[in-house]
């Protein structure tokens, strides 16, 4: 038995200086084992050959069936990747059903009494909206997408660059001087290929943004300029669209639902009136600790997924503010105003 084996091995070698397949190198042993088998089954007993192979065709055999058994193992390993595959599930799947492969995905989520088959059915029907790339978005997005999202739209003009990539971890080294929408794109892809990503590379305007919100389900800020927030605060409410907005500077940041449709205070409700100018600096000029975007991205997200999924009580008219230099959150009631001029009584009249 030992020279059969001290030839298997000489064959291994063989195979493995001259380059060969692993498949043919299986072949040649699968050879090899036929033939000492065969001696086995046919000659008789006391046999010089089969002597020096073991004696006996047992060992043999039993080889063989354990041979066998590996590859039947490893053949369906093969199987359930190629079930699992992406591309091959999302081609088999109804529109509005779940793969074997997504199922398998969202399995934690699942299992939530809250959430269930029916809320993440719920999750892959709706359609979110980011505005912004940047600290906030990325992480937005990465969460909406992991968690199942069917569909995410996200607006940015702006390029990656280099000072980005302290906070805006969607975006790699590699994506520098690419459009952050296309590199955001790339990564949701990456993360989930069941989601469907689009990228909308330009600013939003006046003229694009009530039919381009009409598009989407819910909406989410994550932008770091006053007009456009004012902006996306008039489209969501004319749209009746429910907005989730958040905002960073340095060591804190908040976050809140402006939802006028449900009762709820809208942006402009809150902050009528800008800022002076320089009297909020922006986080290249006042900075901001890295992980800060993560913190609040995250929870806005999850504010995103607990209405689409009807799940506890979303921050509608509760503005929460979060301090990271003392590990510190607090909430703070948020009351609509009738003398708004986006959603107040007057507001209403003229439209």
């Amino acid at each position: 038995m030992a020279l059969v084996l001290l030839l298997a091995g000489g064959l291994l070698a063989l195979g493995a200086l001259l380059g060969t397949p692993w498949s043919l190198r299986w072949a040649m042993l699968g050879v090899l084992w036929l033939a000492v088998t065969v001696l086995h089954l046919t000659l008789p007993d006391g046999s010089a050959l089969r002597l020096a192979t073991g004696g006996s065709a047992a060992p043999w055999l039993l080889l063989g069936g354990f041979g066998m058994v590996f590859l039947i193992y490893r053949q369906g390993l093969r199987w359930l990747r190629a079930r699992a595959h992406p591309a091959a599930a999302m081609a088999d799947t109804p529109k509005g059903s779940f793969s074997e492969a997504e199922l398998e995905r969202y399995a934690r989520h699942i299992v939530l009494r809250e959430v269930g088959g029916p809320g993440q059915k719920a999750l892959k029907n709706a359609r979110v909206l980011v505005i912004g790339a940047g600290g906030l978005g990325a992480p937005v997005m990465t969460y909406l997408a992991a968690a199942g999202v069917g569909t995410i739209g996200v607006v940015d003009d702006d390029l990656v660059d280099l000072s980005n990539l302290q906070r805006q971890v969607i975006h790699r080294d590699a994506d520098i001087g690419v459009p952050k929408v296309r590199s955001a794109a790339a990564a949701i892809r990456a993360i989930n290929p069941f989601v469907t990503v689009r990228p909308y590379q330009r600013r939003l305007t006046e003229d694009i943004a009530a039919q381009l919100f009409g598009d989407y389900d819910i909406i989410l800020d994550g932008t770091d300029n006053f007009d456009t927030r004012y902006l996306v605060n008039r489209a969501a409410v004319a749209q009746r669209k429910p907005l989730i907005s958040g905002a960073l500077a340095q060591w804190e940041g908040q976050l809140s639902i402006f939802d006028p449709a449900q009762g709820a205070p809208c942006y402009e409700c809150i902050f009528p009136t800008r800022p002076a100018e320089g009297l909020v600096p922006s986080c290249a000029e006042a900075g901001v600790m890295g992980p800060l975007p993560g913190v609040i991205g995250a929870m806005m997200a999850g504010e995103a997924i607990k209405l689409i999924t009807g799940a506890g009580a979303p921050l509608r008219g509760t503005l929460l503010i979060y301090d990271g230099l003392y590990a510190d959150a607090r909430r703070m009631t948020l009351k609509p105003r009738a003398d708004c001029a986006v959603c107040g009584t007057s507001a209403k009249e003229t439209t």
